[in-house]
């Protein structure tokens, strides 16, 4: 019989609401916060304890999940946490906050006595909502028997990627994973605007690939979602994209290596997001394509 564990989620947007209704689904005792409360009062209707402040929510929490915007930001509301942090208690931490982040959210969960899981998720929020996402995770041997429960709550496989946390390498998979996705989602925006200025259909385009080795699922996902005005509710936002296509790009320079495309992806994203879709899906980098 799985253990049920009191587990506090720090963060409710679109992933960390989805992975705390699941959590409670899966009969663990959920404590959740968010910094603009109205987005996590609905929690209450599911069976969590919507909590006021970051330490109140981590109060006898035996796993302390952070689903937040970067790696400053789940470092800022850990500290508000801390006076309330249990030593021992395991910190899953699924922000994607970049390489460097995770080595100094690693530090101070060794100055709190926490037991640190580099686990950023790969999905977006159906996968997140259905208790699907793939949990890319680097964490202790020895510890893992706790936090797997909220895996098991949250995804529908997890990959181990190490033995320390704080080397970051399940960060670095996800960074990995990302570049791959923000490509083609700008190339996806590129192709129908493309079809669009030179009156090509883009169902003749789907028709000419179809079932070869360039046609793809993801390709005609978020195809629909531009050609039936479907952004929001986003799978993933623009504003978010923005964030882990620069990432993404720093740390290739860091270690030496020139991303061109998703360079260029994170300035389509950035444009998109100044024209007014920032909280749209990632799709609607489309529109970078024209003019505002």
């Amino acid at each position: 019989m799985t253990e049920k564990l009191t587990v506090s989620v720090l963060g409710t947007g679109i992933m960390g609401a989805a992975m705390a209704r699941n959590l409670v689904r899966a009969g663990h005792t959920v404590r959740a916060w968010n910094r603009t409360r109205a987005k996590a009062e609905p929690l209450a209707a599911d069976g969590a304890h919507v909590a006021g402040t970051p330490a109140e929510a981590v109060e006898g929490a035996d796993v302390v999940l952070t689903m937040l915007y970067d790696g400053p930001a789940a470092l800022d509301v850990m500290r508000e946490a801390a006076p309330a942090l249990a030593p021992g208690a395991a910190w899953v931490q699924s922000t994607t906050a970049g390489i460097e982040a995770v080595g100094e959210l690693a530090a101070f969960a060794r100055e709190h006595g926490l037991v640190f899981f580099d686990v950023p998720v790969l999905g977006t929020r159906q996968p997140a909502e259905d208790g699907q996402l793939l949990v890319l995770a680097a964490g202790p041997s020895e510890h893992r028997a706790a936090v797997t429960p909220v895996f098991d709550a949250v995804g529908a496989r997890t990959v181990w990627t190490g033995e320390d946390g704080a080397a970051g390498s399940a960060t670095r998979l996800k960074l990995v994973a990302n570049s791959w996705v923000i490509a083609a989602t700008a190339a996806v925006g590129e192709v129908l605007a493309l079809a669009q200025a030179l009156g090509v259909d883009p169902q003749g385009f789907f028709d000419a690939i179809a079932g070869g080795p360039l046609d793809m699922g993801y390709l005609h996902a978020k195809s629909r979602l531009i050609l039936d005005d479907r952004l929001t509710p986003p799978q993933f936002a623009v504003v978010t994209a923005v964030k882990d296509a620069r990432l993404i790009v720093r740390a290739a320079e860091e270690h030496g290596v020139r991303l061109d495309v998703a360079a260029a992806s994170a300035e389509r994203l950035e444009r998109a997001a100044a024209q007014g879709h920032g909280d749209e899906d990632m799709a609607a980098a489309y529109f970078a394509s024209f003019a505002d």
